[in-house]
């Protein structure tokens, strides 16, 4: 595959993932008779059973068995806690008419991104950076003060999900592995779920029992699609995708569920859209110099080496006397030559000379 059709395509799958996680709200309205924490139990079992399959087609299991253990597997055990936390209050703030609120949680979870690498990973980050997270702080502030809208929603889905990822970064497994196991860790929960409940697991209708099984493609698709992309498009163009699922949502909640948009949430909208400006902004001279191709690092030069190139330098010099000299050399050897031809032939005639006398 062609760089230019590789590109297109890792273009395609990153924004039918992020377009799928931005019409995500839409399938769990049509879930809203069935509680929030059934509709996780059957997201996680089906889930399992999609990536299980998939796992198996491609014989991945020996490997992601292999590396799940140890240090690994302790945090697949925090990070699947944590994605349970961001999936079940993802889903109940849809249901209960918070999607403007979630959607903001996906819009500050970059910059938390950002702040989380700084103060855990130590990663050093530009000006222009640390100004995107201030400005994103002061948005959030605003509506904390205000008391407009259901943040602990924002806050929760931004850094349960921030935290998910720092795991999943210093976890030693693939995408597809890790939220196999993941789920794995999971199913038992949402099995006691569904099995203790007393809402029934199906008879709701033909329609709810298929929007429920297909939870597990809901869940699954995006991420192998996301997967894909990564892997074929740089990280700046990732960085701009992400926002297309956030703006979804927005448009949904507004357009199509009628939550008001106070003048609270357009302050903290504008607040958070300008961090998020200046973080791209700020990404954009990294990611350029990530492609350019490094140059060598000059090698040190010891005694010996110096020794060595003055003596090559030498071996140059002599070499270009050598060959001025060596016409110089021909010429007088030719003089010479003929000189004693000459006295030979003056030889050989007075030797005739007196041989004729």
């Amino acid at each position: 595959m062609t760089t230019a059709s590789s590109t297109r395509t890792g273009l395609l799958l990153g924004v039918g993932a992020y377009a799928i996680w931005g019409l995500l709200p839409l399938y769990l309205r049509l879930l809203h008779g069935v509680p929030a924490l059934q509709v996780l139990a059957h997201r996680v079992i089906w889930s399992l059973l999609l990536l299980g399959g998939v796992v198996l087609a491609i014989r991945r299991g020996p490997a992601i068995v292999a590396a799940a253990r140890g240090r690994t597997l302790l945090l697949l055990c925090g990070s699947a806690a944590l994605i349970a936390v961001n999936w079940m209050v993802y889903i109940w703030s849809v249901q209960n008419g918070h999607v403007l609120e979630a959607s903001l949680g996906y819009f500050i979870n970059p910059l938390v991104n950002v702040a989380l690498g700084m103060v855990v990973l130590g990663e050093r980050i530009g000006r222009v950076q640390v100004m995107a997270v201030a400005v994103a702080a002061v948005g959030v502030a605003v509506m904390a003060v205000s008391g407009g809208g259901a943040l602990w929603i924002s806050l929760t889905l931004a850094v349960s999900f921030g935290l998910y990822g720092l795991l999943r970064k210093v976890a030693a497994i693939d995408a597809l592995g890790g939220l196999t196991v993941e789920t794995a860790l999971l199913v038992g929960p949402a099995l006691a779920v569904l099995l203790t409940g007393d809402a029934p697991v199906f008879g709701r209708g033909v329609t709810i029992d298929v929007l429920l099984v297909l939870a597990g493609a809901v869940t699954a698709a995006p991420l192998l699609m996301f997967a894909a992309a990564a892997r074929r498009l740089r990280y700046a163009t990732m960085g701009l995708l992400q926002y297309i699922a956030p703006t979804l949502q927005i448009l949904e909640a507004v357009l199509i569920f009628h939550e008001p948009l106070r003048p609270v949430h357009i302050v903290t909208f504008a607040l958070i859209w300008g961090g998020c400006a200046l973080y791209a902004i700020g990404s954009r001279p990294r990611a350029a110099r990530a492609s350019l191709p490094r140059r060598a690092p000059p090698q040190p030069r010891g005694r010996r080496q110096i020794h060595g190139d003055v003596a090559d330098g030498a071996h140059d010099v002599r070499d270009r006397l050598h060959c001025d000299q060596q016409p110089q050399r021909r010429d007088r050897r030719a003089d010479r030559a003929r000189d004693r031809r000459d006295r030979a032939d003056v030889a050989d005639r007075a030797g005739q000379a007196d041989r004729s006398q």
